[in-house]
């Protein structure tokens, strides 16, 4: 893990279901996508809903899934961390931790998370500006910990036919404020999977590091956010389109 680099030159994608429902599934789901290159697996455990009655993750259960599933099939794993009393559990179980957009001001969790020895991925917040969300990451990297990710995952604005605005500006905003490494999250930014195919690509064009996009085998059947989840031939489209663009970028030299 600790020649996990980001980059034009390194670009990842990181796929998965948006919560973890069994092990099964869990499995077949990454097995597909393994096949199709993918390297990093996503998936959430904890999950924190606007609505109590939605499913809310298998918790500790999901996290031991996602563990198994990643040394089975030889995958970087990825999850969310949602509570400062879970960061210890969650760092011996799985590769890279990912502060979600609800905890992007969470600053205890923050600073612990600066004190392990995983990567993270900072979302940032859905009304944060650059600066704010940069701060929010010098939280993570004055603890001791540098391997922070920042992934822009749309805004709140006032448009309601996405479920969020996706900041495209962030990719270029923050290349010229940071060196931290920046991806997209079409799948939130979206909420509709017919749009997260062109999100993801204008954000390859655009200069992105690397995608994290909510796929499985059977999209429609997803317990959590269904809509907005792709299936893995989405997945191998985006790939195969993203080295024209990559290349198109290196010569802009984004």
């Amino acid at each position: 893990m600790n020649e996990l680099t980001f980059g034009v030159d390194d670009f990842k994608v990181i796929a998965g279901p948006c919560s973890i429902e069994d092990y099964e599934s869990l499995y077949e789901t990454a097995k597909d996508l393994k096949a199709r290159g993918i390297t990093m697996l996503r998936g959430g455990a904890y999950k924190l809903r606007t609505s109590i009655h939605s499913f809310r993750g298998l918790g500790d259960v999901g996290i031991m899934h996602m563990a198994q599933v990643g040394n089975e099939l030889g995958l970087i794993t990825v999850s969310e961390v949602t509570q400062t009393d879970k960061v210890e559990y969650m760092a011996k179980h799985i590769d890279i931790l990912v502060v979600g957009t609800r905890n992007m001001h969470n600053y205890p969790l923050l600073e612990l998370l600066g004190k392990i020895d995983k990567p993270v991925i900072l979302k940032r917040g859905i009304a944060a500006t650059y600066d704010e969300w940069l701060a929010a990451a010098e939280y993570i990297m004055e603890s001791g910990n540098e391997r922070v990710i920042l992934c822009e995952r749309g805004i709140r604005t006032f448009e309601r036919e996405t479920r969020y605005t996706l900041d495209i500006s962030a990719i270029a905003m923050i290349k010229s404020k940071s060196k931290l490494p920046i991806i997209i999250d079409p799948s939130h930014a979206a909420g509709d999977r017919t749009l997260v195919p062109s999100l993801a690509l204008a954000a390859i064009a655009a200069g992105a590091d690397g995608l994290m996009i909510e796929s499985q085998l059977n999209p429609k059947d997803s317990i959590c956010d269904a809509s907005q989840t792709v299936s893995p031939d989405v997945i191998s489209m985006i790939l195969s389109l993203a080295p024209e663009l990559r290349s198109l970028t290196k010569k802009a030299n984004f």
